[in-house]
């Protein structure tokens, strides 16, 4: 299979429209896997100094594995630690290396690997999970193959955290597996995976291989619609209509049950969005029945609470009160509310700041409706610099309440509260798991008091998944390995 468009930057107009959906099961399955991540070219960025886009953590998670990784429905399993401890007081992680070498040929050593992960975690690094780490005390080598994590406060999440693309070791521009890179093999813009991988009866080895790329959104599903792919990932709420528009096979595109933040912040102290009256006016003026039923997305439901059900510690967020009413039931109080606000012959205009593409316009109408009923004029900012509003769309690295109330920190947003940091920060340095998790709650309602964040749903993620991967599931990370996608085919014994 080649992926010609890479070549040449064109596709040629598909005419295979109508003939999708009753051959779906004609997709191609030979030859070496090809996989599309939606983005740049994936590269070895060294999280510590270039954060890395979505498709660089692709490459990462699948060839620069970090102590831990994670598996294709979220699970913990084994990278390049082989077994680890945790202390019964919970302040200490240690980890056994496997055996390995470097890809240059150098033995792996657990000097190396603390020393890396110290540079991931220290002030001056620019890893995006760098302050969930705040906990770290240090990270020291035991013996050459034992490597010690001492926390100052118990983190029962950070395996997951230690599982994310973004703790994976890049060494020298490289890293070590699960995949390595077939250099000779690799051409036309794609990188080569290969993976040796012990038989059942270990008396043979089986070769995983796969092609990686990346693509733009519309050039990977018209890749995919052609048989040209055999895996997308990485696609949003805003190339969503670009998928849900286009002919597919029944049940390629899956969603992944996504945890994390998925709404609005203030992107300025000053304005109409300082007064935190008109943030909540803002808030309950979102129909967010009709976003979700825009969106399309199975299982999305509205949220308007920073915490979402299910997360470890903290008992669920309880729905504001205003949630219980139909929203054409409280619209008329919303807009006597506006009017009280809002002086007399203004025309109050609020600019937010989204991605291009056709999700980011049904956001933007479902807005300027909503909002355009209370008097307010609604428009996507030119730049990041005008806006009022900025979205934030992330998936949370763990189950832990903490990454989502500390995106709310003076520091971190224009418009916060310094009675929420200090709630933040004891809830940090306590060493008492039950006083925590009373302070991350009374946090979480602080947050919605106030309308810090306006919370819409959770972050939607997709992907495109041909006949022939078996291996993919879905999970609350969105993030994907690219072990085992086959159980049979493009395997050859060595």
């Amino acid at each position: 299979m080649r992926l010609s468009f890479l070549r040449n930057g064109l596709f040629a107009a598909l005419a295979v429209a109508a003939t999708l959906a009753a051959a779906g099961c004609n997709r191609k399955s030979e030859g070496v896997v090809q996989v599309l991540a939606i983005g740049n070219d994936p590269r070895f960025a060294d999280p510590a100094r270039n954060p890395p886009s979505a498709s660089d953590d692709v490459l990462i998670n699948n060839a620069a594995q970090g102590l831990v990784r994670l598996d294709a429905r979220g699970q913990i399993e084994p990278g390049l630690a082989e077994a680890w401890n945790v202390s019964d007081d919970g302040l200490s992680y240690i980890f056994r290396l496997a055996n390995g070498n470097w890809p240059n040929g150098r033995k792996i050593t657990a000097e190396q690997v603390a020393r890396m992960l110290r540079r991931m975690v220290g002030s001056s690094s620019r890893d995006p999970l760098r302050d969930a780490f705040g906990a770290v005390g240090d990270v020291v080598a035991m013996t050459d193959r034992v490597i010690e994590i001492r926390l100052d406060e118990p983190r029962p999440h950070l395996l997951q955290l230690l599982a994310q693309p973004e703790m994976g070791l890049v060494y020298d521009g490289q890293g070590t597996g699960p995949f390595t890179i077939d250099r000779r093999h690799s051409k036309d813009r794609l990188l080569r995976l290969t993976r040796e991988v012990a038989s059942p009866d270990e008396e043979a080895t089986e070769r995983e291989q796969l092609d990686l790329g990346g693509a733009t959104a519309d050039q990977a599903i018209k890749a995919f619609a052609a048989g040209d792919a055999d895996l997308v990932l990485g696609g949003t709420f805003v190339d969503l209509p670009l998928v849900q528009r286009t002919a597919l096979p029944r049940r390629s595109l899956q969603f992944d049950p996504a945890s994390g933040l998925f709404g609005f912040v203030p992107a300025r102290k000053d304005g109409l969005l300082a007064d935190p009256h008109v943030r909540q006016m803002l808030s309950q003026a979102v129909d967010r029945d009709a976003l979700v039923a825009a969106l399309n997305v199975p299982g999305l439901v509205p949220r308007a609470t920073v915490l979402e059900p299910g997360l470890d510690n903290i008992p669920d967020p309880v729905p504001p009160d205003w949630m219980g009413t139909a929203l054409a039931d409280r619209r008329a109080a919303l807009v006597a509310e506006a009017h009280r606000i809002i002086p007399a012959g203004k025309q109050p205009v609020i600019r937010i700041a989204l991605p291009e593409g056709p999700g980011s316009q049904i956001l933007l109408d479902r807005l300027s409706a909503d909002w355009g009923a209370l008097g307010i004029t609604v428009e996507r900012a030119q730049r990041d610099s005008d806006a009022d509003l900025k979205l934030v769309d992330e998936v949370a690295p763990s189950t832990s309440a903490a990454w989502f109330l500390r995106h709310f920190r003076c520091g971190i947003v224009p418009i916060c509260d310094v009675q929420l940091d200090e709630m933040l920060e004891s809830a940090r340095n306590t060493p008492v798991l039950a006083q925590r998790s009373a302070l991350q709650a009374e946090a979480s309602k602080r947050i919605d008091s106030l309308q810090l964040f306006i919370a819409l749903a959770a972050p939607v993620r997709w992907s495109l998944v041909s006949a022939r991967i078996t291996g993919f599931a879905g999970n609350r990370f969105a993030i994907h390995t690219l072990t085992g996608l086959e159980q049979r085919l493009n395997r050859t014994s060595e």
